[in-house]
């Protein structure tokens, strides 16, 4: 009985060992884990991000709008529409005429006025005559100078009276001309406002035109780009819908935003082939070569929406930074928010993890130079 006490007594002792040797293990490797910040096995390549003079694009968009809108309206009123001659999408040249008014009435009145300006002329005729006799009897001596006044003040009434007639003559006669209501420049009608057998009022806006169809880009810029942009510079416009076009940037406005800090250049489009004003359309501006921070494009990545790269710390700890990307080609992306000379994460990075231990490869050895091969002989 006491040596199986005795053995029990042994085999709790060893057991007891065995546990507190199983927890020192545990915590030696806790401890190794901390020290190693949980260090990632992950083998990549790096390269330096270098300062380089490329070609910028400036990214924008905005809403397609027309280049000068031209609103048509009536500049007599109270006279019915009789004729309607163009309608929404229609192209119309200078002068071509859109609306004709009833012009009866203006007619008999001009046909009236036409009889007074005869009277009032064969009336300033007679009273000329008039006055001719009466300075011929006055050389005489047959005719007193009060006399001579009122021939004198006569025919200057029948004169008036004639320059009034035909004030009024014309003044009907323009009037007339304005019952065809016409295009005053060339252009793409996009709103009609009347229609036939409406009683049109003088003032009222019957149509609007895009003046020679030309529509430009309302490209909304962030004030911190708004600087690079200038009028001249070429511009390409796409749209899901449409399609590419080219463009060129027809003038900066020189007012920003203040609550948004958006400034306007104004792009016009090249071809305006299926576009519509109110449509939405994305542009990249050419601001042309400027110095800008490159990597490889490889490297760029994007988390949660956002672009970004992982730098190599001294610590070889992979860091994720945030960049705006200025421009992309192939095999270099310009970003700003990235200082030259630091070390970027190219193959390998879209492993990582922020804070990872990384394991830098080493350089490739330049490939061998084969032997020369022998002439012939």
């Amino acid at each position: 009985m006491a040596n199986s006490n005795s053995i029990l007594r042994a085999g709790l002792m060893v057991a007891v060992v065995l546990g507190l040797a199983a927890c020192g293990g545990d915590k030696k490797a806790e401890t190794d884990a901390k020290a190693g910040g949980g260090a990632s096995s992950q083998t990549v390549t790096v390269a330096t991000a270098t300062l380089q003079t490329v070609d910028r694009m400036v990214t924008a968009s905005g809403t397609i709008s027309a280049w000068e809108e031209v609103p048509v309206g009536a500049e007599t009123g109270g006279l019915v529409a009789t004729g309607v001659y163009v309608d929404e999408g229609a192209w119309v040249r200078q002068g071509q005429v859109l609306v004709k008014l009833n012009d009866a009435v203006l007619r008999a009145q001009l046909r009236q006025q036409d009889a007074a300006v005869s009277s009032a002329e064969a009336n300033a005729a007679r009273e000329e005559a008039d006055l001719g006799r009466a300075h011929e009897l006055k050389d005489r001596g047959f005719l007193s100078q009060a006399s001579l006044d009122m021939a004198v003040a006569e025919q200057r009434a029948a004169e008036a009276q004639l320059a009034s007639a035909r004030a009024g003559r014309s003044e009907t006669a323009t009037r007339l001309a304005q019952t065809e209501i016409r295009a005053p420049v060339a252009g793409r009608v996009i709103s009609r406002n009347v229609t036939r057998g409406q009683i049109v009022q003088a003032g009222n806006e019957l149509f609007r035109l895009v003046r020679d169809g030309r529509l430009e880009l309302d490209a909304q810029i962030p004030e911190t780009e708004l600087g690079l942009v200038r009028a001249g510079q070429t511009a390409t416009i796409s749209s899901d819908q449409i399609g590419q076009v080219g463009g060129r940037v027809r003038i900066v406005t020189p007012e920003v935003n203040s609550e948004s800090r958006i400034g306007v250049a104004r792009i016009a489009l090249a071809s305006t082939e299926g576009f519509r004003t109110g449509m939405y359309a994305r542009a990249e501006i050419n601001i042309g070569a400027q110095p800008a921070v490159t990597v490889p494009t490889a490297a760029v990545l994007y988390r949660e929406n956002r672009a970004g790269v992982f730098i190599l710390s001294a610590d070889s700890h992979a860091r994720f930074q945030p960049v705006t990307v200025l421009s992309r080609a192939d095999d270099r992306t310009s970003v700003s928010g990235l200082e030259a000379g630091t070390r970027v994460v190219v193959d390998g990075a879209g492993f990582l993890g922020d804070g990872d231990r990384v394991t830098v490869a080493a350089a490739s050895p330049p490939p061998a130079a084969r032997p020369a091969t022998a002439a012939a002989k």
